[in-house]
C-alpha cells in the first residue's frame, strides 16, 4: 500500500525504468551480443543514480534479465549472439530512492517470421486484458480470467510465472496468477503490483538450468513475454511503465 508520497516515488522508479528499456530495445540487431545490451543498460541506471534490481538478487550475476526464444524468463545476460528471426525479452528493474519499478518487452530481432511475430503482438494484448480488469475493490482472479479467455480463444498457452507485488521490495505480494486461480483477495487502491503473461506457442512444461534462473520450454518452442507495473485506484488503474 502506498500513500500519496511513496506513489510518487514509484512513479519516478518506474519512468526510469520505461526509458531504460526503451533504450536497451533500440540495441536489439543482428549479432549484437546480450552481454553488450546488459552493460549499456547497467551503465544507464547508474548514471541515473539508480542501481539495477537483479544484480546480485539471490545470487543473479547481471543487471538485467534478456530471455531470448524458447527461454521463458530469467535468461543470463552473455556472450549470446542475437541473430536475425530472434526475439528477445528485456526484463529491466531499476531500484531508485528506496522503490523499484519494473518492466518487460519482447522485441523483434531483425526479420522475424509472421507466426513469431502474432505471437509476440498477442501477448501484449494479454497483458493490456489483464490490466484492465483492475479497479479498486476486484478479485484478482479477473485478472487471469481475463488472459485467459483471450489466449482459448488462439491457441497459446500461459505459462506457469506469476506477476507480483513490487514497491520499497522488489518480490512481495500479493502473487499475480495469469491464468483462472481460486486464490482469495481483492484489490485495494494505492497497491502495486507487475502483471507480466508469458505465452508460448507450445507446451507449458518448462525446466531450469543449473544456473538456477534460466527457464526455457522443453519442447524448445518460442516465448513472449510483456509487464508493466500497475497502480490500483479507485476508478481503475495506472500504468506506471508506460513510456
Amino acid at each position: 500500500m502506498h500513500d500519496r508520497e511513496s506513489i510518487i516515488h514509484m512513479r519516478a522508479a518506474c519512468e526510469l525504468a520505461a526509458r531504460v528499456l526503451q533504450y536497451a530495445g533500440t540495441m536489439v540487431k543482428p549479432s549484437v551480443t546480450t552481454d553488450e545490451i546488459d552493460r549499456a543498460v547497467h551503465q544507464m541506471i547508474i548514471d541515473a543514480g539508480a542501481y539495477p534490481s537483479p544484480l546480485g538478487y539471490g545470487g543473479f550475476p547481471k543487471s538485467v534479465c534478456m530471455s531470448v526464444n524458447e527461454c521463458i524468463c530469467h535468461g543470463i545476460p552473455d556472450s549470446h549472439v542475437l541473430r536475425d528471426g530472434d526475439i528477445i525479452n528485456i526484463d529491466v528493474t531499476v531500484y531508485l530512492n528506496g522503490y523499484h519499478g519494473d518492466t518487460s518487452r519482447t522485441y523483434l530481432c531483425g526479420e522475424v517470421d509472421e507466426p513469431t511475430k502474432q505471437l509476440v503482438k498477442f501477448t501484449e494484448e494479454c497483458m493490456l486484458r489483464g490490466i484492465s480488469a483492475c479497479k479498486h475493490g476486484v478479485s484478482f482472479k479477473a485478472i487471469g480470467e481475463r488472459i485467459s479467455e483471450h489466449v482459448n480463444k488462439y491457441g497459446y498457452s500461459v505459462d506457469p510465472f506469476i506477476g507480483h507485488g513490487v514497491g520499497t521490495i522488489f518480490h512481495s505480494e500479493p502473487i499475480i496468477w495469469h491464468t483462472y486461480d481460486y486464490e482469495p483477495g481483492f484489490m485495494v487502491a494505492g497497491q502495486t503490483f507487475t502483471i507480466e503473461p508469458t505465452l508460448s506457442m507450445g507446451s507449458t512444461r518448462c525446466e531450469v538450468w543449473d544456473d538456477g534462473w534460466t527457464a526455457i520450454t522443453v519442447d524448445g518452442s518460442l516465448n513472449a513475454q510483456f509487464e508493466h507495473t500497475v497502480l490500483v485506484t479507485v476508478n481503475g488503474v495506472e500504468i506506471l511503465t508506460k513510456c
